[in-house]
C-alpha cells in the first residue's frame, strides 16, 4: 500500500470530522451502510429522512477489485485499491485548486458492487474508444459532466469527460491531489 496516500486519506478524514462533526445524508432503507449512526430522522417541516454518518475504517479490502481485474485482464492501479479500500464513507464536497469538486467514496458493500460494475462498463467503453483506462474518483461541481480520474497505467490524476480522451493532467498522483484539497466554510 502507498503510505503517502494512506497518510493523505487519514488527514482528509480527520479534517472532515473537524469541519463536519455530525454529518448527515439522505437515508435509504434499501441502501444501509456501516457509516450510519443512530436512527433516521426528518428535519422540522420536511418528510425527507436523513441519517447521521461517520467515516468507518475498512478492513480486508484486498480482493475488492479482483473481479474488475479479471474482466479487463489488467491489474488495477494500487492507488485506486488503497483509496477505495481505506474507508466506508459518503461523498465529500471539497475545494480543489481549480474549483469545487465532490470526491467519491464507497458507502457500503452494495455500493462497492455497483462501482465495480460501472468500472467494467467504463473499461469496455475505453477499449471501444481507444482511450487509456482510468478510474473515476471525483466529479467537478460546475460543470458537473467532468470527472477526475486516476490513469490506471501511470497513476496521474486527469480531468476527463465520459468516453473521451483525458483533457489535461491535474496532479502527478492521488496523494498529491488529496493534499491540495481544502474544506470550505458554509
Amino acid at each position: 500500500m502507498n503510505e503517502q496516500l494512506n497518510l493523505s486519506l487519514s488527514r482528509l478524514f480527520r479534517e472532515f470530522q473537524t469541519h463536519n462533526p455530525k454529518p448527515v445524508t439522505q437515508w435509504d432503507a434499501d441502501w444501509p451502510s456501516p457509516c450510519e449512526i443512530g436512527t433516521p430522522f426528518a428535519s422540522p417541516g420536511s418528510t425527507e429522512q436523513k441519517i447521521q454518518w461517520q467515516p468507518v475504517a475498512r478492513h480486508h479490502a484486498d480482493g475488492d477489485f479482483a473481479g474488475l481485474e479479471n474482466a479487463i485482464e489488467h491489474e488495477v492501479h494500487p492507488d485506486i485499491k488503497t483509496y477505495f479500500g481505506k474507508y466506508w464513507a459518503d461523498n465529500i464536497s471539497l475545494q480543489a485548486p481549480d474549483g469545487p469538486c465532490s470526491i467519491l467514496f464507497i458507502w457500503s458493500p452494495q455500493d462497492l458492487d455497483r462501482l465495480i460494475e460501472n468500472l467494467i462498463g467504463h473499461a469496455f467503453a475505453c477499449q471501444v474508444n481507444k482511450t487509456p483506462f482510468s478510474v473515476f474518483f471525483a466529479c467537478t461541481e460546475d460543470p458537473d459532466d467532468y470527472y477526475l480520474t486516476v490513469n490506471n497505467d501511470t497513476g496521474v490524476i486527469q480531468l476527463e469527460t465520459p468516453a473521451k480522451p483525458p483533457i489535461r493532467e491535474i496532479a502527478p498522483n492521488l496523494a498529491t491531489f488529496l493534499d491540495s484539497l481544502s474544506f470550505t466554510t458554509k
